[in-house]
Formats: C-alpha cells, structure tokens, sequence
C-alpha cells in the first residue's frame, strides 16, 4: 500500500514537470551543437553576402538562442502554461522591435 503511493506521488510529480532528470548526454549533445554553431557563425563572417550576412547570423543566433531555452532553462519539459509564458514574451519583444522598425525605417535621414 505505501509503495502504491509512493508511486502515485511520483506519477503527478513527474507530471507536473517538477522531477524531469535530464541526462548528462543531452547537454553535451547540446553543446557540441552550440559550438558548431558559433563556427558556423565565424565562419559565414568571412563570406561576402551582402546584406545577407547579419540575417544569417541573427537566424543563427535565434536558433541557438532557442536551444538555450528549451533544453538550458527546461522549457521543453515544463508544463503549457510556462510554454505559454515564454511564447507571450517573445511575442512582445517581437512587437516591440517591429514597432521600432517602422519607426526607423519611416524617418526621413538626410533629406533636411
């Protein structure tokens, strides 16, 4: 009887996310991944693209910055809610930098 609820106990803690181990593995896994990237990043420094260069990087950036969430911060195996969180804070900040955008690019620079 008190392994029975010892084991429920376990069940909806594991289901709450509260007891999620992640091992070792997957961090370096994760690692290597955010290595190669950074090389990836230097590298593609040093090819000519044009204007292409920095949305290269800041694609690069962003997929790295989204491994550091996910797997880093346990994102990946937190509950919806927290999910949610996350995305309603990467919505606005993506708000706010469109809404900059538009500023910058609506000014008249050098024509006075």
């Amino acid at each position: 009887m008190d392994t029975h609820n010892r084991s429920l106990d376990h069940d909806r803690a594991e289901h709450a996310g509260e007891m999620h181990i992640v091992r070792p593995p997957l961090y370096i896994a994760i690692f290597l991944s955010l290595l190669a990237l950074t090389a990836l990043t230097t590298g593609m420094s040093y090819v000519d693209l044009g204007v292409f260069n920095a949305v290269i990087a800041l694609a690069i950036a962003c997929f790295k910055a989204s491994l550091v969430v996910l797997f880093f911060m346990h994102i990946h195996y937190s509950s919806r809610l927290l999910k949610m969180t996350v995305g309603a804070g990467l919505f606005t900040f993506m708000l706010l930098i469109s809404l900059t955008m538009t500023d910058y690019i609506s000014r008249a620079w050098g024509r006075f």
